[in-house]
């Protein structure tokens, strides 16, 4: 395809292939040299013009180069136009979730809820782009538009014709859905997190806030959680965009949980919808998955194919076939005194509040957590998840999460200001191992942070590591099972 058919007014040279990744330059390719964080994309040019860069799409500082140059003021959006340009296929419906916890439970459950009723579906996310044929590792929640709009291009002439993607504040606020054809938009909450990266909290809201008032096209429905406290600024935006709000959750106007009763491991809800309760409104549905958190992950992507015409009854249908998501309060196993082991990938404070909150219903004896915080990233929220494990479990283990370039001792040692008398154990293998040990019957231990992660981040090398494997490990040495 010729430059000039995908951006305006460019020279006419062939292209074969777009990334902002050098490493990834081939023969023919355009490279994007984005300016970042950490790093400038325009100390990469010289070797991606070595690799096969015939153009280079950049930002309008001065600059000259021995290829052609695209220069504009936003070089990540025009990406985004040139990478849906290049890539013509998407599926026919595409739904974006953003908030800061639930993204990736509520796209893999739509994602269930809309196969079972019988369409080609695929999710995209966190835990990469699972479809019909497997799953792709994407690297990021929200990757660039590149890797977004080639799988989606992938997806679709595998015959995917519904899609569920994550959209992360980083990828709001970098444009990276955009060129998306987006269906339906949701918004499951904003607590804090992302504030390495984002100015203030407000900044964080706005990016959020995008996927309303940018993205998703006049006449969409817009999911939003009525239980959370921003309900009033999203509904607002909502409208403002010409959007037709849906909201759900315990006070949801158009879907809501009446009642929740905990079952073992699963729980018995009673699911309303419409204004008000009536006869033919109402359903009670067996939700096969323990917290309060999953069942309105799974009301949120209820909500969405409801609002997007589909059957309420067949999407219930749905929600009571669910499977957990992996790393999302996963059962890795139990004790020979059948006390439970879990992972979560909880990482903020309000994720580790909601995860305790979840699990206490479904334990008689002990709430035991093991966690710890990332390095390189917000540092207040340490004393704040060090201060909700104290208060909502009975025994806490501070330990490395990925310490990435920080000390892991300072991290540890601010998470201790919020729980003094927690025990702290550097080691996360030796911490979980201690976790295991100090369970009895009807205990149960949460090991948080990481969830479906194989790897741990230190001084900018990623070692092999999996708090699944961990755990069963440490479930053999005590004559445990595995779940």
């Amino acid at each position: 395809m010729k430059l000039d058919q995908l951006v305006a007014g460019a020279p006419s040279i062939e292209i074969t292939g777009i990334t902002a990744d050098s490493r990834k330059v081939k023969p023919g390719f355009l490279f994007a040299a984005l300016k970042g964080v950490a790093g400038d994309g325009r100390d990469y040019i010289d070797s991606a013009v070595k690799a096969g860069a015939v153009a280079v799409l950049t930002d309008d500082r001065p600059g000259e180069w021995s290829v052609p140059a695209v220069k504009t003021a936003e070089p990540r959006l025009t990406l985004a136009a040139t990478a849906a340009a290049f890539y013509t296929s998407q599926p026919a419906v595409v739904a974006a979730v953003t908030g800061t916890n639930g993204k990736s439970s509520t796209v893999d459950f739509l994602r269930q809820i809309w196969t079972h009723m019988g369409r080609k579906a695929a999710s995209m996310g966190t835990l990469g782009a699972i479809g019909p044929s497997g799953v792709l590792d994407l690297g990021h929640t929200t990757p660039d538009p590149v890797a977004i709009h080639a799988t989606l291009d992938k997806l679709a002439k595998e015959g995917v014709t519904h899609a569920a993607m994550e959209a992360s504040s980083h990828g709001l606020a970098q444009y990276r859905l955009h060129g998306v054809k987006l269906a339906a938009g949701a918004f499951t909450n904003l607590t804090q997190d992302h504030l390495d990266y984002h100015l203030d909290f407000n900044d964080y809201r706005n990016a959020k806030l995008k996927l309303f008032t940018d993205l998703l096209p006049q006449g969409a429905p817009a999911v939003i959680n009525a239980d959370s406290p921003e309900l009033d600024v999203f509904e607002a935006a909502a409208r403002k965009a010409g959007l037709k709000s849906f909201t759900v959750g315990w006070r949801g106007r158009d879907l809501r949980i009446a009642e929740a009763l905990p079952r073992g491991t699963g729980q018995d809800l009673v699911i309303q919808w419409g204004e008000g309760p009536s006869a033919g409104n109402e359903r009670k549905v067996h939700l096969p998955l323990i917290g309060e958190f999953q069942a309105l992950n799974a009301l949120c992507a209820a909500g969405i194919a409801m609002a997007l015409g589909d059957d309420v009854n067949k999407v219930l249908d749905g929600v009571e076939a669910l499977t957990g998501v992996h790393g999302r309060l996963e059962l890795v196993g139990q004790t020979a005194l059948k006390a439970h082991v879990f992972v979560d990938y909880a990482h903020t404070p309000d994720g580790l509040n909601v995860l305790l909150r979840a699990a206490r219903p479904h334990v008689r004896g002990k709430l035991i957590v093991v966690f710890g915080c990332g390095g390189d990233r917000d540092a207040t929220k340490r004393p704040i998840m060090g201060d909700v494990a104290r208060r909502l479990a009975d025994e806490v283990i501070i330990t490395d999460d990925n310490p990435r370039s920080e000390e892991p001792a300072k991290i540890r040692a601010a998470i201790r200001n919020g729980a003094p008398d927690a025990s702290e154990i550097g080691d996360r293998a030796t911490a979980i191992n201690e976790g295991i040990r100090r369970l009895k019957a009807g205990d149960a231990l949460l090991i948080a942070g990481k969830g479906h992660e194989t790897g741990q981040i230190v001084k900018g090398v990623t070692i092999p590591f999996s708090d699944f494997d961990v755990a069963r490990a440490a479930l053999d040495e005590v004559g445990g099972s595995h779940g």
